[in-house]
């Protein structure tokens, strides 16, 4: 290749007519192409920066002063300054010639020439996804590929070697976005795939990363690049708040345990991104529940449960009130935890190919195996496309062939989860520890395309496996595919648990400090139901447990699944009741109720001063049998103020808070983020680990992303 031959191809392919897009694309390749001809042709030496000198402006200037652009010298001269600063720059370069053809991208993106020209055509510049293959020349390349019509679904590329990788300058690709929020993610992406190496044309280099990348389909403002992402494939529930029930139609609230906290790490994830969360990825009971609380626990084992109840006024609302219920289960001291039987079940599929996913995964089993117990054992299922076993059941003891084998992992292929999970409680089965913890650990970013992949069909999976006394952790990672929807379907109906893993300190937190209540139960189908007194609450509304609402006669039918409770997991359930008499009822009285309630309030006189009556229902591991514990709510579990209640019930109410106003909640439209932040400072305690420090980052990153 030679300068002359390929200015003249330049020249050939490249006519006046050609958008400003194209030529820029194909001047960019020409520039690549002389710098390289600077390197390996001696000869051409002396006359290729010459070129650059006398022919950049030329080329460029040509074709605008014979079209449209000879309306006004004022936008020649807005075009020429430019160009002629890029040709300082070029003169003092000292000979140095551009390799990374990123650089001259980025240098494009954020040249006052280019905007220019984006802007006067009234057109957003795009992103070519592939550039044609064979022996062409860079030029015809460019050219092509310029003119090219734009393919959405572009071929993926292998992961480039991590030392070939272009570096894009975060300047670059804001100039190129031209709005801050798109920026960051681009810079990702540009990171991850743009290769350097050999044989590949520029262009492919930077579109393949870019792939996702469509132009907008409105016209963009003038002056202004337009870059759309396709939209991210998340699914959340779509469960709506609870409503204001009235006691007099009403008087009975009944729900399944929940100790997930799924949730909780996926706002963070969002708003630390710089993104306020879709309100459906809010559960408030995941995000009150997220937090350890010092909740006065039983004495033994033989029951299993305490509740404690504090009634207290609600900071959002003077005339209604908060009826706490914190519940703290039985701790298993260390030396006595069962032997385990555990199952990794791992997504090793195409989708999983990202740092936060199967990499970070890795990692936070490492960390679990290295909480484990020698006689322990551990298997490895991975599913992608077709199931396959990694390790049979093997002890801890041998700990340097468990990591060994998660080491080796390696993502490819479509997502088989279904047959997966067969093969998983297979595996389990075959190891089962009698007396012991069996247990399948799902990890995903929950995409399941192969086999039976609606969310009814793997419930019903998981529904059949649960009776051989197996149970389920499901493990969440990464962001785009996350199907948050099948990951709360399959842990509600194994027996098992939800949890997000966004860093790893959100894997140690889960797996390793949490360990005895991620991995040992001490209850199943544990229910809930709260019966209040008409004489004395209006109304009530439960804050969050939106999926996991109950029938009234389920609470008593131990046909019923429901949630499960490890050692000393703590559960919170907060109600905001309305006194009898409040300003802030809601529901007009029955003409008619009255006279039908008269007979059932005289038989409950002695009852009269109960506010509330809680009743839990439980089952003791490997037992059919349900067992009941109650807890009357009378005015001893009152207190006057706000401030009167316990430390850590304090917290767990700014978190409801948080937690609605994220939602969307009504409720709490007029209690502000400041008001949450200041009542969660005060609570805030002694914070050993630095979670509710967090908490109170994330509300004042809320307040400012709302305000936006």
């Amino acid at each position: 290749m030679t300068v002359d031959k390929e200015l003249e191809k330049l020249s050939r392919l490249t006519p006046p007519a050609a958008t400003p897009e194209a030529r820029a694309r194909a001047l960019a390749a020409a520039m690549q192409a002389f710098d390289t001809a600077e390197n390996n042709e001696p000869a051409a030496q002396g006359n290729a920066k010459g070129w650059r000198q006398s022919s950049i402006i030329n080329w460029i200037w040509s074709p605008i002063m014979n079209k449209k652009f000879l309306a006004g010298s004022a936008l020649a001269t807005l075009l020429v300054i430019p160009a002629a600063g890029y040709l300082t720059i070029e003169l003092t370069r000292n000979g140095s010639p551009i390799v990374d053809q990123t650089e001259i991208a980025g240098d494009l993106s954020k040249s006052e020439a280019s905007k220019q020209l984006a802007a006067t055509v009234g057109q957003p510049v795009t992103i070519a996804p592939q550039a044609p293959a064979g022996n062409a020349s860079l030029a015809e390349q460019s050219v092509a590929v310029a003119q090219a019509p734009q393919d959405k679904e572009a071929p993926a590329v292998a992961k480039p070697d991590s030392s070939q990788t272009s570096e894009f300058d975060a300047n670059d690709i804001a100039a190129l976005t031209n709005k801050p929020e798109g920026s960051a993610a681009a810079l990702g992406a540009a990171k991850r795939s743009a290769p350097a190496a050999p044989g590949i044309a520029p262009q492919r280099q930077l579109a393949e990363p870019m792939a996702a990348i469509a132009p907008s389909p409105a016209p963009p403002a003038e002056g202004r690049v337009q870059i759309q992402l396709d939209p991210d494939r998340e699914r959340f529930a779509n469960a709506a708040a609870n409503p204001i029930k009235s006691v007099a139609t009403d008087p009975v609230s009944t729900f399944s345990a929940d100790v997930d906290s799924a949730s909780y790490a996926f706002v963070r994830r969002s708003l630390t991104g710089g993104a306020m969360p879709d309100p459906l990825s809010v559960r408030v009971e995941e995000m009150i529940n997220y937090f350890p609380y010092d909740w006065p626990g039983p004495d033994n084992a033989e029951q299993p449960f305490k509740a404690t109840v504090t009634v207290m006024p609600t900071p959002w609302n003077h005339d209604t009130e908060l009826m706490h219920v914190a519940i703290k289960g039985y701790d298993i001291a260390p030396a006595t935890t069962p032997h385990a039987n555990l199952v990794f079940l791992i997504d090793v599929s195409g989708s999983m190919d990202e740092p936060d996913k199967l990499p970070l995964l890795k990692s936070a089993f490492r960390l679990l195996v290295n909480r484990l117990k020698p006689d322990d054992t551990v298997s490895i299922v991975t599913y992608a496309g077709n199931a396959g076993t990694v390790l049979t059941p093997t002890r801890v003891a041998e700990k340097s062939k468990i990591l060994s084998a998660i080491d080796r992992l390696e993502p490819g292929g479509s997502t088989g989860g279904a047959e997966g999970i067969e093969a998983a409680y297979d595996l389990a089965k075959q190891g089962f520890v009698k007396d012991g913890v069996n247990r399948v650990m799902l990890a995903t970013d929950g995409d399941f395309n192969v086999g039976p992949s609606s969310d009814e069909d793997l419930k019903r999976i998981i529904e059949e496996r649960r009776k051989d006394g197996i149970f389920l952790t499901v493990l969440g990672f990464g962001r785009g595919n996350l199907n948050d929807s099948l990951m709360q379907t399959l842990a509600q109906n194994g027996n098992g648990s939800a949890a997000y893993i966004d860093t790893l300190a959100e894997a140690q937190k889960t797996l390793v400090e949490e360990a005895g209540s991620t991995l040992f139960p001490i209850a199943s189908d544990v229910k809930f139901q709260v019966e209040f007194n008409p004489e004395r609450i209006a109304e009530y509304r439960l804050i969050g447990y939106e999926t996991r609402a109950l029938k009234r006669e389920d609470f008593n039918n131990d046909r019923v699944d429901a949630g499960d409770i490890g050692s000393g997991h703590s559960v919170t359930a907060i109600y905001e009741i309305t006194p009898k008499g409040s300003p802030a009822v809601m529901n007009d009285d029955l003409r008619y109720g009255a006279a039908d309630k008269a007979p059932a309030a005289a038989a409950d006189s002695a009852h009269h001063g109960e506010l509330a009556f809680v009743k839990m229902r439980y089952k003791k591991p490997g037992e059919d049998k349900s067992a009941l514990i109650t807890t009357p709510v009378d005015d001893n579990n009152a207190v006057t103020t706000l401030d009167a209640a316990p430390q850590d019930v304090r917290f767990s109410v700014a978190v409801a808070a948080f937690g609605q106003k994220l939602s969307h909640v009504a409720a709490v439209d007029t209690y502000s983020y400041q008001a949450i932040a200041d009542l969660a400072a005060a609570s805030r305690g002694t914070d050993a680990f630095g979670y509710r420090s967090d908490f109170l980052g994330l509300v004042r990153l809320a307040d400012g992303l709302s305000q936006r």
